[in-house]
């Protein structure tokens, strides 16, 4: 029932928990790597499909930042991916001031932010949508955390940048992850280079050109893949 109150985040947390489908949540322990010494690895589900978290989300679009705030803190996946949809809504409708405030939330809660699909979910509506107009250093203090998340939440906020038609930073991130350790980077830095190609074809030939022969052949797999067999055989014989 509608009590017209602001929703809190244990009324959430219940509602959550009444639609859990634990076979749902098998599913999705294995699809997030969830295994010792997986990226994923304790991540907890209880398994909600995105589309009913989306509607859930429309429904509890009124929840004060501190109590999602206690949300994005949640060992449970679902219930930090429901927190992270209502912030995006609520970014996209705010003012500057509650933009400011959404994204200083955010990102003091980017440990939590700790899979991909929670990252590529807020981090260019949020982070990159914030810092449109504003100075960029925070993503370049990102980008040298030993968090993986952190790192991708740093190349994925650019893609609102890319979106825009502005690529300089998120080729600088590029170049500075070139050596990056972790697969899940270099498919993030791939894809946001591959979305710069899709929109301008020269500069990301330009970037190549200067540093396949440095990438990882997954990243470059990702960033070449709207090319020609023969334009990809030419690079890939570059690594």
């Amino acid at each position: 029932m509608n009590t017209g109150l602001p929703p809190k985040a244990a009324t959430i947390r219940a509602r959550l928990r009444a639609l859990a489908s634990p076979a749902t949540a098998k599913i999705s322990q294995r699809f997030f790597k969830t295994g010792p010494g997986e990226y994923g690895e304790g991540d907890q589900f209880i398994g909600i499909r995105v589309p009913v978290l989306r509607r859930l989300a429309r429904e509890f679009g009124g929840t004060p930042l501190a109590e999602l705030a206690k949300l994005i803190s949640s060992p449970i996946h679902e219930v930090r991916l429901l927190a992270l949809i209502i912030l995006v809504n609520q970014f996209a409708r705010a003012d500057a001031a509650e933009q400011g405030r959404i994204c200083r939330l955010y990102l003091r809660h980017a440990r939590f932010i700790n899979n991909w699909d929670l990252v590529d979910t807020s981090a260019p509506q949020i982070v990159g949508g914030y810092l449109e107009s504003r100075p960029r250093v925070v993503l370049f203090r990102l980008a040298k955390s030993k968090l993986l998340w952190e790192r991708r939440i740093a190349v994925l906020a650019t893609f609102h940048f890319i979106r825009q038609g502005d690529y300089a930073v998120t080729l600088r991130l590029a170049k500075m992850l070139l050596r990056d350790p972790h697969d899940l980077m270099h498919k993030a830095v791939g894809w946001m280079l591959r979305e710069i190609g899709k929109r301008d074809v020269a500069v990301l030939r330009e970037f190549l050109q200067q540093h396949a022969g440095q990438m990882p052949r997954t990243m470059l797999r990702y960033a070449i893949e709207k090319f020609s067999a023969r334009e990809r055989q030419l690079f890939l014989r570059a690594v």
